[in-house]
């Protein structure tokens, strides 16, 4: 095995004694990492990104072994954290397993036996952990991808809102600086996904706000239930699914101390702002200011911080808006208006970020101004954004 595809393993400890033994027993199978303190081992994380394992002492100057595993399972919570303690250590332990999640710990003097075996189930964990992930971006983001495709195809008005509500989510997300965040961004994405099911006018109905008949609201009234059986045999989609069912009842309630049900919660909370500011914006044609000042007096409705985040990323945001030919057209443009031919039939919905493929569709049809929002960028050549 060569020094590349061997296992990467860092060893923490502020006695360079410890170090050489650890050293000794591990070096032949891991590329061995080792550092006196916290700090340095942070520094060789973040520039060994592969790193599978990391065994940190407790008690450290400065930073101590409890700390130090939290904030590697803050920032890289794929590598699997194992803690090295003295018998006197035993409630710090503790301490470490509730903030780090560590993965096991050991008692100082360790056998090395009983290292070595512990050393190989961690790194049978990390392939565990890593298999996952992988499987979570292939397999989920493909079978997300056929459904959105679908989508986008059957119902271009539900896929633009999907598309504006999913970047929404992005945006707040960001900045809350929310660390566990796929699954609120996969829910926005396929938040419209039932509305494929809809024919096209009632479609375009219930995009605009605009009034159902007795048929149609018994149709919409079936949507969660048709985007339950879409997504139920899709692995790995469960919180997901526990948001796009709670959404639309999501409120301002305290979260759950259960860090999963938290998740779901908070997520429901941030996707029914999104969706609620992008159905004023659609419906009332109203500007983003006048839907973030709606949405802002409808007390008790929204979390306050994600009501916050969306008063900065859009309440304040002045966006200029250019009408130009399809002649002109760049990538990275944002459509302001919704595009329809001469017919009434919508090419696509407002918010779509141009792309080549788009400008080559686009162009087969009669020239006519389109209203584009370019407070991204527009000609990348120019500099302008």
């Amino acid at each position: 095995m060569s020094a590349k595809t061997k296992p990467r393993i860092l060893c923490v400890d502020d006695e360079p004694q410890i170090l050489d033994g650890l050293a000794l027993h591990l070096r032949r199978n891991c590329q061995l990492f080792t550092a006196t303190s916290g700090r340095e081992a942070l520094r060789i994380i973040a520039t060994e990104p592969s790193m599978a394992v990391v065994i940190s002492d407790m008690r450290m100057p400065g930073m101590d072994g409890a700390e130090f595993l939290a904030e590697v399972r803050s920032r890289w919570p794929d590598v699997v954290r194992m803690l090295l303690t003295g018998q006197s250590d035993i409630e710090s332990a503790i301490a470490a397993i509730n903030k780090g999640q560590i993965f096991r710990f050991l008692t100082k003097p360790c056998p090395p036996p009983a290292l070595l075996s512990a050393v190989q189930a961690a790194l049978t964990q990390h392939d565990l952990i890593t298999a996952e992930r992988v499987l979570l971006e292939q397999t989920l983001h493909g079978s997300i991808k056929a459904l959105t495709d679908m989508l986008a195809l059957v119902s271009p008005v539900s896929f633009g809102r999907a598309t504006r509500v999913k970047q929404l989510v992005i945006d707040i997300a960001d900045h809350l600086g929310l660390k566990e965040r796929w699954q609120v961004e996969v829910a926005a994405m396929l938040s419209q996904i039932g509305h494929m099911t809809l024919p096209a006018e009632t479609a375009e109905r219930l995009y605009y706000g605009r009034a159902l008949s007795n048929d149609e609201q018994r149709l919409v009234a079936r949507l969660p239930g048709l985007t339950e059986s879409l997504l139920g045999n899709i692995p790995r989609l469960e919180t997901v699914r526990e948001i796009l069912r709670t959404y639309p009842m999501a409120n301002a309630g305290a979260l759950p101390e259960d860090p999963v049900k938290a998740i779901a919660v908070r997520g429901a909370s941030i996707l029914r702002l999104a969706v609620d500011f992008d159905a004023l914006e659609s419906s009332d044609r109203a500007s983003a200011r006048l839907a973030v000042a709606t949405l802002c007096g409808r007390e008790g409705r929204y979390a306050a911080d994600a009501l916050a985040a969306l008063v900065a990323v859009r309440g304040a945001r002045a966006a200029e808006v250019r009408e130009i030919s399809s002649a002109d057209l760049r990538e990275g443009m944002i459509l302001a208006e919704d595009v329809k031919t001469d017919g009434g039939v919508l090419l696509v919905a407002r918010g779509h970020e141009i792309t080549a493929r788009f400008i080559e569709r686009i162009r087969n049809f009669p020239p006519e101004p389109l209203r584009l929002h370019v407070w991204r960028v527009i000609l990348p050549d120019s500099g302008v954004s």
